[in-house]
């Protein structure tokens, strides 16, 4: 008689655990996916009925920062990412050793460089201070811009991504620059700092009802090499589930989702670049 009630209790364990969702491992149609709240938890919720299609049921867990993201898809918290571009993903690989890969480009976050002081670029006075992420993967991405508009000069063998404050080497304007400031509270102090340039991730703008196009003073243009993509475990890179979700995110549908309701902010690709 015990023999048969361990049998059944194990059966019923092997039984439960089949039922069960897997995270990564292949087999699951269930993929749970981390997210920054916009926009790419809005795209990806729109994604959701597509995929349920294809028999996958796909589940959105939003982060409001830059590292969590990372750390869960290393732990196996979830199956893959969808916050980050490939400058931040490749800086990530070589700083901490993540053993990670990407599935394909879905969208450009054009950067926006904004100002509740100036109208133009005109306006802006000698030693105005310019307020960044800590970011290190943006700073590049700032300073072009700013070269762009002829208010700084980057040393010519400095690759534009990898450019740092040190790399200036021309500032008529003497601008000073901040970076020790979380991504999320730029909008915040765009708001309450007076005289400064305030460069915004296109993400956290959206979300502090800004419209980049109409409200930056500076915005970078769609040939930004800047591309988010959906990021995984390198051993999950031929994922069938995981690779789904990816053509479901290049579909018409989607991509004419990203138009619309962004306005432009948020800019639709079919690719990303190595």
């Amino acid at each position: 008689m015990k023999k048969i009630i361990a049998f059944t209790a194990a059966l019923l364990v092997l039984i439960l655990g089949a039922c069960g969702e897997s995270s990564g491992d292949g087999d699951s149609n269930t993929i749970k996916v981390g997210a920054s709240s916009t926009p790419h938890a809005v795209i990806l919720e729109e994604a959701k009925p597509l995929l349920k299609e294809k028999g996958i049921t796909l589940k959105i867990e939003e982060y409001q920062d830059y590292v969590l993201p990372n750390d869960d898809l290393e732990s196996g918290e979830i199956d893959a990412n969808y916050f980050q571009h490939i400058p931040y993903l490749k800086g990530q690989i070589a700083d901490i050793g993540y053993d990670f890969t990407h599935l394909g480009g879905i969208h450009i976050e054009p950067m926006g460089i904004y100002s509740k002081d100036f109208n133009s670029i005109d306006e802006i006075p000698d030693e105005a201070e310019v307020l960044m992420s800590r970011s290190v993967a943006d700073h590049g991405r700032v300073l072009a811009l700013l070269e762009r508009e002829g208010l700084i000069k980057l040393a010519e063998d400095v690759k534009k991504v990898d450019a740092t404050t040190d790399d200036i080497v021309e500032n008529p304007k003497n601008l000073t620059f901040s970076h020790d400031y979380d991504a999320a509270a730029l909008p915040d102090l765009y708001e309450t700092e007076e005289n400064t340039l305030v460069a915004i991730n296109t993400n956290y703008a959206i979300g502090a009802d800004l419209n980049p196009s109409e409200d930056a003073l500076i915005l970078e243009g769609d040939e930004s090499p800047y591309v988010n993509v959906v990021a995984v475990r390198k051993e999950d890179k031929d994922n069938e589930t995981l690779n789904t979700l990816v053509d479901v995110l290049h579909s018409d549908k989607i991509q004419e989702f990203i138009k619309e309701e962004f306005g432009g902010a948020v800019v639709p690709v079919d690719g990303a670049p190595e």
